[in-house]
């Protein structure tokens, strides 16, 4: 019986990548991952995956960053680069004289760039899923 259920818990632990891939079908997923101090600074790691059938050869997002009190603190572009068709990409970005622990929120405003190869220029705009594994949110 103790055979089983492990089988049982392995197979759902092997599964559930292929069941995030199959959930972002059609979906520009955004996952703050983590943040950590780095001197005076905040590295803020992401991961994308892009769910969508074609490569996304530029994204530039616009971003908004609010500290704990609600105030914006700055505006900034976080360039994720190129996106290949569901393939996973972790990002990092160095946040200049930003305290990880002040950090509440992300808003990601919208779309500064997003290349493609076709026509599709919404890509990076429809179908945004935007996660956080922290505390700090991520709307947009």
């Amino acid at each position: 019986m103790a055979l089983r259920a492990s089988t049982l818990a392995l197979a759902c632990l092997c599964a559930s990548p292929l069941a995030a891939q199959e959930d972002a079908a059609g979906k520009l997923t955004i996952e703050l991952n983590s943040v950590e101090p780095e001197q005076d600074n905040c590295r803020m790691s992401f991961v994308i995956l892009n769910g969508h059938d074609v490569d996304i050869k530029s994204a530039v997002f616009e971003a908004v960053l609010f500290d704990i009190d609600g105030r914006v603190d700055r505006l900034t572009l976080f360039d994720f680069g190129s996106l290949p068709a569901s393939r996973p990409r972790v990002r990092q970005f160095v946040v200049p004289q930003l305290a990880c622990d002040q950090l509440a929120r992300v808003l990601i405003n919208g779309a500064q760039t997003c290349e493609t190869d076709v026509a599709r220029k919404d890509i990076c705009t429809e179908s945004i899923d935007l996660k956080s594994r922290l505390e700090i949110e991520v709307v947009g």
